[in-house]
């Protein structure tokens, strides 16, 4: 069903939107606490202790079961004519313009699929360099690649 992954798309989006602002704010702003001072989120997140991993898994597992009304399979997620990614939060009534909306969607699109070409890139420059995205852009080295 085209609908089930639209919505898929919009929430892989929406998390890695996410995780690129969190990538480049933990290079920045970190916590005054002992396991908090590592810059490199690939490294840190081997810091945090599996009950915190533990709360996050339930915590993100709740949101998907509640977001959708407990209905996760594709057949019955749309039964009541919910379009893919509307959650009903509106807060700022963008959904008052037909047209507006329109346009907010296909940009929200494109930024998520944006965000998650983006995240991957961060994302593995980070496990092969063991630097933070601004850090290794301000003090870049190129990779020695010397062949098979």
């Amino acid at each position: 069903d085209m609908r089930w992954l639209r919505e898929a798309e919009l929430k892989h989006g929406r998390i890695c939107m996410l995780g690129c602002l969190g990538f480049i704010t933990q290079e920045k702003i970190q916590l005054p606490l002992p396991g908090f001072d590592n810059k490199v989120a690939t490294e840190a997140f081997f810091s945090v202790p599996a009950g915190g991993l533990w709360q996050i898994f339930f915590t993100l597992g709740a949101i998907e079961i509640l977001s959708n009304g407990g209905k996760l399979a594709p057949a019955d997620m749309f039964a009541e004519g919910r379009a893919p990614g509307d959650l009903g939060f509106d807060p700022l009534n963008l959904s008052g313009d037909d047209a507006a909306l329109r346009r907010f969607e296909l940009a929200e699109l494109k930024h998520a699929r944006l965000a998650m070409i983006g995240l991957g890139g961060m994302l593995h420059q980070m496990l092969i360099t063991k630097q933070a995205p601004l850090e290794q852009l301000a003090n870049f080295q190129p990779i020695q690649y010397y062949g098979l």
